[in-house]
């Protein structure tokens, strides 16, 4: 059988799972936004000039759904792409893409390796603060092209959908490897603290429906193990104390925002504890491999020789030594999108998605600390590559 053929049945297959998860026709025109790290990254690190072993666009990255890498790390689909099919926009392009998009669906900021703070990886990827400066320049787009009170109805009934913080720990214990507990907690309190000021800002743009997916089970990962040398049972207690105490704060933070901001809605994925399940008891789940990764197994890296890849990546939780597989994907966005308290708190994707906002609330009087694309780029220290 040609490539071409397979390559088309393989199109025709995934075209007849994209229909069904086309959940809702999307009849209210809600956009989603989306801010994060490599869990969400449609492939914003293919066009910045940083080392190839940061980003994700070579093969085998892609291999199960568009048979080709796209800078997304994984082999397929991230959770952000189930999402869109539920509601029925279109896959998600990097926002840094050359060429036209529609802002009207939203668009993806997030990029591999990005934290809440600056200095967690800085130089080699997106910090959220220039994610933020890039959700600007898209509001004032919105602005000039349907004008401003249609931008303004488009951005409160958008969903704001974040998946950051990993990032920031994991820097922080490969930096402070003999921090304190108190000093652990007080570098939580100021991710939080920088988080939420985001938050407050999209708030005063005008987003008032908010999706967390809380930071996973960061001490479990393939690369974090053969780091510190633990065994496939072990996780590193530093990170899942930091984990943790993140999320108890998020929420904690969370509903402080739904008491003091007019109209603010949430919903948390509880991503660790869904996570860590499906680590402890992988087969219940229909996995049979947690520990070790289908690419790049142990110190290799996937894709870069030499590397070791698995047959069937449905088989497999993690699909290189830190992210999950498409099959892991579709496990945990479905749980997102209509999971019962168990995993979503206080509203799943689902019924975010469909309450309705109060455009009363609506205020366009906001000043926003403002960065500079420019400026941001000389606190990161790179620049986009040539297009």
């Amino acid at each position: 059988m040609s490539t071409l053929t397979n390559s088309f049945l393989l199109v025709c297959v995934w075209a007849v799972i994209i229909l069904v998860n086309c959940e809702l026709s999307n009849s209210k025109h809600v956009g989603i936004f989306v801010f994060g790290d490599s869990l969400y990254d449609p492939g914003n690190l293919n066009n910045l000039n940083i080392s190839i072993d940061e980003k994700a666009n070579y093969w085998p990255y892609g291999e199960t759904f568009f048979n080709f890498s796209t800078g997304r790390f994984c082999d397929g689909l991230i959770n952000p792409d189930f999402i869109a099919m539920k509601v029925n926009i279109p896959l998600w392009k990097p926002y840094l893409e050359p060429g036209t998009q529609n802002f009207t669906h939203g668009a993806n900021f997030a990029a591999g390796g990005a934290g809440v703070l600056p200095q967690s990886n800085a130089g080699a990827t997106i910090s959220l603060m220039l994610q933020m400066s890039f959700f600007e320049e898209v509001v004032s787009q919105l602005k000039k092209e349907v004008g401003e009170e249609e931008a303004q109805n488009i951005l409160m009934k958008s969903i704001y959908l974040s998946s950051i913080g990993g990032n920031d720990y994991n820097y922080y214990v490969t930096n402070n490897p003999n921090t304190t507990l108190s000093e652990g907690q007080e570098f939580v309190q100021l991710v939080i603290g920088n988080l939420t000021q985001v938050i407050k800002e999209i708030y005063e743009m005008g987003g008032r429906k908010f999706a967390f997916q809380n930071v996973g089970p960061m001490g479990c990962l393939p690369f974090i193990r053969v780091t510190y040398g633990l065994s496939d049972e072990e996780c590193l207690e530093e990170l899942m104390e930091l984990s943790r105490l993140h999320n108890k704060l998020l929420l904690k933070a969370a509903k402080e925002l739904e008491t003091d901001l007019p109209g603010f809605k949430y919903s948390i994925f509880d991503y660790y504890s869904s996570l860590y399940d499906i680590i402890k008891h992988p087969t219940q789940y229909g996995f049979q491999f947690a520990a070790t990764p289908c690419c790049g197994a142990g110190s290799a890296h996937c894709g870069i020789e030499p590397y070791e890849l698995c047959s069937n990546t449905s088989e497999y939780v993690y699909f290189d030594n830190a992210h999950p597989t498409q099959a892991l994907n579709m496990l945990l966005s479905n749980l997102m999108w209509d999971g019962d308290s168990t995993f979503t708190t206080p509203y799943n994707f689902k019924q975010l998605f469909e309450l309705e906002v109060n455009m009363s609330n609506f205020s366009s009087d906001y000043h926003l600390k403002s960065v500079t694309k420019h400026e941001e780029d000389s606190i990161n220290g790179f620049t986009l590559a040539e297009m």
